[in-house]
This record gives structure tokens, sequence and C-alpha cells, in this order.
């Protein structure tokens, strides 16, 4: 939020406790006739702007409290529509009918992760998900590709999903590969990490015709939005919602509480 626009929301903050006092205290001892109190209340108006002008001058650090607060109620409430979300498409999340699952495929704690083989973050989260499911023997990955990063991106997962759907029992090769590259993804890179684990072009050409990814697409978009991840990766890990690079102790911490308590978080 912009300076401008807190002052004006602390502005407002202002005005509505002055003037609920300013009710209140005219409720309590029946002040003078409404004329009075528009006369009185006309130089109060006035110079109002500058009095909180004054005040947010002097005490800056009014402005930051603000902010704090403002990302903290915009946090909860995301949180609050991403755990609704999730409790309304369990099977989508956690049975996926267009995803590949890493760590232990019967694992009974779930991390869904929403990435793009573009994304940098994405790349470095890599590690992190190896560290989870080392430490981890009961819990699985599910990936689900949001190309948000460009043509390239959309090209790349077109790839990707025909490649998991001619040779699923290679898909995590492929993934750690493409991911690993430290090249851009590309249409050409994906198929050249194919062509290199036995799928040539010919059938990467088959499956993208028999499979077309346009449902995989719909669905993961359809989720993604619905949860409200602005960006990769994202993470979904039992009825949280983890948005960005929040590492691999975060994630630990998130499914340790699940252990604990059936919850991302415990009260």
């Amino acid at each position: 939020m912009s300076s401008k626009g807190l002052t004006l929301a602390v502005t407002a903050i202002f005005a509505t406790a002055i003037a609920s006092a300013a009710a209140t205290t005219a409720a309590i001892y029946h002040f003078a006739p409404q004329n009075t109190q528009t006369a009185a209340a006309a130089p109060a108006q006035a110079d109002f702007g500058e009095r909180v002008h004054d005040y947010l001058m002097s005490n800056p650090e009014v402005l930051l409290d603000v902010q704090v607060a403002l990302q903290r109620k915009q946090a909860d409430e995301q949180q609050a529509q991403a755990s609704q979300v999730i409790a309304q498409n369990q099977d989508k999340l956690y049975l996926p009918a267009y995803d590949s699952v890493m760590g232990n495929p019967d694992g009974e704690i779930t991390v869904v992760e929403f990435f793009d083989y573009n994304c940098g973050y994405c790349r470095r989260a890599l590690d992190d998900m190896d560290a989870i499911i080392a430490t981890n023997d009961d819990v699985r990955f599910v990936l689900k590709e949001i190309p948000v990063l460009g043509p390239e991106s959309e090209a790349t997962q077109r790839i990707s999903y025909a490649f998991f759907k001619a040779a699923p029992e290679k898909y995590e090769e492929f993934h750690r590969a493409l991911m690993g590259s430290g090249s851009r993804a590309t249409e050409a890179t994906a198929r050249a990490v194919a062509a290199s684990l036995g799928v040539d072009d010919q059938a990467i050409d088959q499956a993208m015709q028999e499979h077309p990814a346009e449902e995989a697409l719909q669905e993961h978009f359809g989720l993604a939005g619905a949860l409200g991840v602005s960006g990769t990766p994202s993470y979904i890990v039992g009825d949280v919602m983890l948005p960005g690079a929040v590492g691999a102790d975060r994630l630990q911490q998130t499914i340790d509480n699940i252990r604990d308590c059936g919850k991302g978080v415990c009260s």
C-alpha cells in the first residue's frame, strides 16, 4: 500500500474514532441542539486533516503499524478462503487425475506443490522437496504445473504432460532433469530431455494428440485461482496454503503439526 493510501486509511480510522466519541458524549450529556452541534463541528472538520497530518508526521511509525495490521488481516482472510476451497476439493488436490506423485505414493500426508518449470524459486525448492522426502517416509508430493511465466512455460507444460501420459514411470526423472537443467525450459529443451529418457518426438506428438493438456490446465488454474495462488511455488499442506518458497523447515513444521493435531496450524 502506498504512503498516501496508508494516510487515508489512518485518517479514516481517526475520523471514525472522533465521530464515535463525539456521538457518545452527546448522547450521554444531552448536549446542545443540532444547530449548536453543527456550528461547533464546522471548525473541527476544517482543521481535522491538518491535525491528522501533523500527528502522522510526528508519529510515522503508525503507518507501519497499519500496514502490518492490514497485511496480517489480508493473510488471515486468504488463509480462511484457502481452507474452505481445500475442504471442497479434496479429490482434485489429493487424488489427482493429471499429476505425478513423488515420495511415498501411499503416504498419509500430502504436500501439493504448484510450480512452473521456468520459476527460479521452484528450481531451488526441488532441494526442499528432496529433504522432506528423505526424512519423512509417510509424505507424498503431488506436483501441479501452472505455466504462469509466459509462452515458453505453456509450451513446456504441454510436452511435460504428454511425457507424463506416455511414460508415467519415468516422469520423476524427467521432472528432475528439466527442473535441474539450469537453462530456460522451452518446448525444445523439454523434448530433448524426453528423448534422453527414451521418449522420442513421435511418442510425444502421439501423446499430445491422445491426451490434450487443456483439461489439466483448466483444473490446475481453476484450483490455483480459487485458492488465491498468486505465484510459484505455492504449497497446500493439510488444511493450509503456504505461498512462496517457504523452505524445508516451514514445510516440515506444518507436516509435524498435522501429525500432532491433524491441522497445519495447532492452537
